[in-house]
């Protein structure tokens, strides 16, 4: 039998994934841009089978699931929302590094929101959910938070989500290698079926 995959698939464009501002529980939808990635990446995943489909509850993770065409599966899951920026919300990270210039999200967290451990921790419990479902799943989530999610997978400390850069609408696979006790990156960050 084959071991499980996870799929990870972030959300397409919004006007704040373009200008770089921290997006956390602002719910800001897909630009137009953002919603032919989502349908880009649904072409993509055509023809797979999930045991299940998870997503933020946040519109531009769900909007992005329906648009790929897993809306009728999906099942939101506060665990998977992105991080809590607190102060930092709707800030790039230059701004903050204007008065915080040693400021790293893995490491610091963000006042008035969620600390990494925290973040970990929500991902943990994301994970245990995970590997009691037999079968492949899809998550339809955010760059930080699918980062942590990754982190934890694979074990590491919560400062190790500094390691891996996610784009807008891209595909990410998490599995095992020889058995349930070696989990893996399969594949990451692969945005080739946005080019078509």
């Amino acid at each position: 039998m084959p071991l499980p995959k996870i799929y990870l698939a972030r959300h397409g464009e919004t006007i704040w994934s373009l200008s770089g501002q921290h997006t956390g529980m602002t719910d800001i939808p897909l630009t137009e841009q953002g919603e032919k990635n989502a349908k880009q990446l649904g072409k993509r995943l055509q023809g797979l089978t999930f045991a299940k489909v998870f997503s933020s509850p946040l519109q531009r993770a769900l909007k992005t699931c329906e648009l790929a065409g897993f809306g009728s599966m999906v099942m939101p899951d506060p665990l998977l929302e992105e991080w809590n920026y607190g102060d930092y919300e709707g800030r790039t990270t230059t701004e903050i590094h204007q008065t915080q210039p040693d400021w790293f999200i893995f490491r610091d967290g963000c006042p008035g929101g969620e600390l990494p451990k925290q973040v970990a921790q929500r991902c943990d419990q994301m994970i245990e959910k995970m590997k009691a479902i037999n079968g492949d799943i899809l998550i339809f989530a955010h760059a930080h938070i699918l980062r942590m999610l990754t982190t934890r997978w694979l074990d590491l400390p919560a400062e190790e989500g500094r390691l891996y850069f996610l784009s807008t609408a891209s595909l990410s696979i998490l599995g095992y290698e020889h058995n349930l006790s070696e989990p893996v990156i399969r594949l990451w960050n692969d945005t080739s079926h946005l080019a078509a």
